[in-house]
């Protein structure tokens, strides 16, 4: 568990950081749990009870709409926070799921324990909100390419900002996330030099 919370600290300090007494409070927040293969964390008409923090394993947020459909949203994996974020701070039904793609395992921290933190401490809301600013940005940044960028350039940039990705994420959900078919994702795989 020191481990994860220490992995855990690092992150919080490169968002923004808490002085030890906060830390301390936030700390204490986090619970171990861990998740098989293909499990459902979050599922879409279900508010998010929990924010998540990746120490193990690729998780992914989804939408799935009434006609079969499936956009890949995001993947997490370690060192991330994890879960479907606008259903937990808005504690409203989420729209998407949250699925386990590999075993994981995580730290997680209730609702109701982190909302009361962010009461109590000024810092703890400062982090949550550049946090959501920082997922914010790379959802700006993915919505541009998804419009504006070709099936090989999504793929370019793509690899640019996560070049471990291929290893980590199974190739059909890679495909989804960018908007393209498997096929023509393995023709980019083996026509883009990595």
């Amino acid at each position: 568990m020191q481990a994860a919370l220490d992995l855990l600290h690092q992150l919080v300090d490169s968002v923004s950081p808490l002085s030890p007494e906060v830390w301390d409070d936030f700390s204490k927040i986090w619970r171990p749990f861990s998740a098989k293969r293909k499990e459902i964390l979050t599922t879409a008409g279900e508010k998010e009870k929990y924010l998540y923090f990746v120490i193990e394993g690729v998780q992914r947020v989804y939408y799935f709409d009434d006609q079969n459909r499936e956009a890949t949203i995001v993947f997490t994996y370690a060192p991330s926070f994890g879960g479907v974020l606008d259903a937990l701070m808005l504690q409203h039904p989420s729209k998407y799921y949250y699925e386990t793609l590999t075993v994981s395992t995580f730290l997680r921290a209730s609702y109701a324990e982190l909302y009361e933190l962010i009461q109590q401490h000024k810092e703890v809301e400062v982090l949550v909100r550049q946090g959501a600013m920082i997922s914010l940005s790379g959802v700006l940044e993915r919505l541009a390419e998804l419009q504006c960028f070709s099936a090989e350039d999504r793929f370019r940039r793509l690899l640019q900002r996560s070049p471990h990705i291929l290893q980590l994420v199974p190739h059909k959900y890679l495909a989804n996330y960018l908007g393209m078919d498997a096929t023509n994702f393995s023709k980019l795989i083996n026509k883009v030099r990595l």
